[in-house]
């Protein structure tokens, strides 16, 4: 899952540093990524992984760096089961 997460970071994060060079940790806010981008990221994991983020979810902190990204989405689709 965080495979497909940090393409979708590359694709969409706009980040100022390459993605090869960044750690699952790496705060992407910190590496470039705007409140912008985080919008557009939000709703690229959406469609690619199938579901809406909750209102709940919808904060800065849920999309700090790829591992909070990944227990996100485990969350929101675990509770979809």
């Amino acid at each position: 899952m965080k495979d497909r997460i940090r393409r979708i970071v590359k694709r969409h994060a706009e980040l100022r540093l390459p993605l090869e060079g960044i750690e699952n940790s790496t705060d992407l806010y910190r590496a470039g990524m705007t409140s912008q981008s985080s919008v557009v990221l939000m709703i690229a994991l959406e469609s690619e992984f199938g579901f809406e983020f909750p209102d709940s979810m919808l904060s800065r902190d849920v999309f700090t760096d790829v591992d909070t990204i990944a227990n996100a989405i485990e969350n929101v689709l675990r509770v979809q089961q």
